[in-house]
């Protein structure tokens, strides 16, 4: 790795106002346990490619919550697991290639619009309130691979369905975070052997790790469980106004008419 890729990369165009929004994305995930594509991705991938926005915030979710693996697996459901991640497998491919090929300005409206339905979704307070068996835990699976890899949020849709499950909340919040994780790796991979994972994009998901990491901390000691719907609001708000400014109509006209 040369100093001069590392100088390139400092170099890149937005990246301070993408760093301040990874500090946020933190931030909320800290104090709320989720938000961190919906911040993000809006905004990043108004200044990158959509294979290099989805490749950062991989890395960056990557570099998370990775000392809390061991604990997840002892506490995880493995036959759940395994049926989430085999569905996911199934379509993420697809859905990466789709992305590889797709416009950046297609890859902001899809991302930002996304979010604002996940965010009307989650303000209701609905839930899925039937087991799932296991065809149902590997076609989720599946949707999950389609939503994280054509727009980088394979979370809600396991969130929204797997909390339904039968299983202790210790033991749901495991298998999530490992789903979660593991997509992170599938994704590496398959973007890996598609030639399409560059060295400028990891080099940015791991200095972007830094602010996020930050934020994470701040957002945890932030953290009062007696104000939890407060944070939950503030965290509906703050994707809201991340999901809205990276709509490209709205974005672009408004860096034309400041211009």
């Amino acid at each position: 790795m040369s100093l001069n890729l590392i100088v390139e990369v400092l170099e890149t165009n937005g990246l301070l106002y993408v760093a301040l929004t990874a500090l946020t994305a933190g931030i909320v995930r800290g104090f709320s346990g989720f938000g961190t594509a919906m911040i993000f991705l809006p905004v990043a991938g108004k200044y990158f490619e959509p294979v290099t926005a989805i490749i950062v915030l991989t890395i960056m979710d990557l570099c998370g919550p990775a000392l809390i693996v061991p604990k997840a697996l002892r506490d995880a459901y493995k036959p759940d697991l395994v049926r989430l991640i085999g569905g996911m497998v199934i379509t993420l491919p697809i859905a990466l290639y789709f992305l590889m090929n797709m416009e950046t300005e297609i890859f902001r409206y899809i991302v930002s619009i996304l979010a604002l339905i996940l965010i009307l979704v989650l303000s209701t307070g609905w839930r899925f309130h039937r087991q799932l068996n296991s065809g149902a835990l590997i076609g989720l699976g599946g949707i999950a691979g389609v939503s994280g890899g054509i727009a980088g949020v394979p979370g809600p849709p396991v969130i929204l369905f797997y909390m339904a499950s039968i299983h202790p909340v210790k033991v749901i919040r495991a298998n999530n975070l490992l789903f979660l994780f593991g997509f992170d790796i599938f994704a590496l991979f398959f973007l890996s052997i598609a030639s399409a994972l560059n060295v400028s994009a990891v080099i940015l998901g791991l200095i972007l790790a830094i602010p996020m990491g930050l934020g994470n901390i701040v957002g945890a000691v932030l953290f009062n469980p007696d104000k939890e719907k407060l944070y939950r609001k503030i965290a509906f708000l703050i994707i809201t106004l991340s999901a809205i400014t990276g709509l490209p109509f709205l974005s672009d006209n408004f860096d034309s008419f400041v211009g």
